[in-house]
């Protein structure tokens, strides 16, 4: 039996949300299917009060183990260090003090969600509570546990990060941790098996994207690359080849994605439907496309572009059908 011990922290509680529409089995059946444990989520578990500060005591003074701590939200350090503008009622300790206190008791700690991977839009702006990741403060490590804090297993806080994150990404992860494997993480330590893919990857879009067949407004239906601030083909993330519920992706919904599954995403410097451009020249451009590349692709693809995808770009809806061919 693998148990696991769920805490919130500063947060809007989105990924847990998130974790719930998990299907095909619900987070229930997943859970008991793979022999693990929840000792206490604080939005799912019946415990409260006495009930709940004893199962936390309990593992925190190793009365029961804890193979898997998830923390959701980021924590704030504020004010002064004291991590007191968030307490965790009727503890009289801060979540600062108790996640700080849990992580060195688990076997695997995993940061559900970009705000507990980096600080994510709980320290956006001027972060008055003074909010980091686990282990990262925005793209730096360090973060409340630091750089080279390493749980009992020996490995690093697993960042399943993403806003809200895919429940298929945090019920992969608690899969294989409670079969015995790590994932293997990138850069950021976040799980290959996602961020290994572009959100770019299955997008509905490609046809327009290959073509710079562009959208200008939110409601016409071409890429949104150019001028609605789209950087699918930046941001990792297999969102448009497991949507959610089978169906949803931001960009299946019309919406640019926003890179949230990377660190400092909630602070672009510009307006999230916005593209940046120089000399008319989108600034970021596809990863591990040089530019000059890019300006001739761009180029070539837009004098190929065919009328059904250049009129279909600009409307709300398909308005130019296929050409019907005829069979030999």
């Amino acid at each position: 039996m693998t148990t696991l011990l769920w805490l919130q922290a500063s947060g809007c509680g989105g990924c847990t949300m998130s974790l719930l529409c998990a299907e095909s089995p619900g987070l229930p059946d997943l859970l008991a299917d793979a022999g693990i444990r929840l000792l206490w989520h604080p939005a799912l578990s019946v415990e409260t009060g006495a009930e709940a500060r004893a199962i936390l005591d309990d593992v925190a003074e190793g009365r029961v183990a804890l193979d898997i701590l998830c923390v959701e939200g980021a924590i704030a350090r504020g004010p002064g260090g004291t991590g007191r503008f968030q307490m965790l009622s009727g503890t009289g300790h801060s979540l600062m003090h108790w996640t700080e206190r849990l992580a060195a008791k688990a076997r695997h700690v995993v940061a559900v969600g970009t705000c507990a991977a980096y600080g994510g839009v709980t320290a956006a702006g001027g972060n008055p509570t003074d909010a980091v990741g686990l282990q990262y403060d925005g793209a730096h490590p360090g973060g409340l546990l630091g750089a080279g804090w390493r749980s009992l297993s020996g490995g690093p806080v697993i960042n399943v990060a993403g806003c809200p994150t895919h429940p298929g990404w945090v019920t992969e992860t608690l899969l294989l941790l409670a079969a015995g494997e790590v994932p293997a993480l990138d850069g950021y330590a976040r799980p290959r098996f996602y961020a290994d893919h572009l959100v770019h990857h299955g997008c509905p879009k490609n046809e327009f994207y290959e073509y710079k067949a562009s959208a200008r407004e939110l409601s016409e239906i071409g890429c949104m690359m150019e001028n609605l601030g789209c950087i699918g083909t930046q941001a990792v993330g297999d969102c448009n080849i497991r949507p959610w519920n089978g169906e949803g992706s931001c960009t299946r919904g019309g919406y640019p994605c926003i890179n949230c599954t990377a660190p400092q995403f909630e602070d672009p410097a510009h307006a999230f439907v916005d593209t940046p451009k120089i000399a008319g020249i989108p600034v970021g451009l596809p990863t591990d496309m040089p530019k000059a590349w890019f300006m001739a692709l761009a180029s070539l693809s837009k004098a190929a572009t065919p009328e059904r995808i250049g009129a279909n770009a600009k409307s709300d809806r398909v308005v130019v059908p296929p050409t019907l061919r005829k069979p030999r």
